[in-house]
């Protein structure tokens, strides 16, 4: 029975050794052991000179998830493959459940959605910043933007209070 598997990699190297596992499994014709082998990856908004961009971040850098029947000759097929480092799990590698599974398949199809939790912020309570020109600084949040994920803070600049826009991933309480 197929199974799904854990393989630590070199980080920077999953798409490389996705393709070389998926090529030998055709070469060593062992198909009926193997099933897919993914790169758990989905689609994140990021910020760049304020536009949003959609780009594939990887779930878990340096992992890749190999569906196989385990078996000494399947396992030395993938720890042979280069790049390759070990099985979670050592000599004696453990599947990840099925209820993991659709977890992870469900985030990489959009379903969850991943990244920071969306904080209440309070108007009037304190926060710091930790990301930007403004790094270091302590303000009150004047105004909370949740739709946006955005916040005005009042940031006391040269003696006087400035307000500066921000977004919630820029500070922390």
């Amino acid at each position: 029975m197929k199974r799904w598997y854990v393989v630590q990699v070199y980080a920077g190297y999953e798409e490389i050794v996705k393709k070389d596992l998926e090529k030998r499994v055709v070469k060593e014709g062992v198909q009926d052991k193997f099933g897919a082998v993914l790169v758990p990856s989905a689609k994140a908004q990021r910020f760049f000179d304020a536009s949003q961009k959609d780009m594939d971040q990887q779930l878990f850098p340096g992992y890749v998830l190999v569906e196989m029947e385990m078996g000494p000759e399947a396992m030395r097929l993938v720890l042979d493959s280069m790049r390759v480092l070990k099985f979670l799990g050592g000599k004696e590698p453990v599947p990840i459940s099925k209820k993991e599974v659709d977890r992870i398949l469900r985030q990489m199809a959009g379903e969850i959605e991943i990244g920071p939790k969306k904080e209440e912020f309070i108007v009037g309570s304190e926060v710091e910043i930790a990301d930007g020109p403004f790094a270091g600084f302590v303000g009150i949040v004047e105004a909370v933007d949740a739709e946006n994920e955005k916040l005005t803070v009042m940031v006391g600049i040269f003696g006087r209070m400035t307000p500066v826009e921000l977004v919630f991933q820029q500070v922390k309480r």
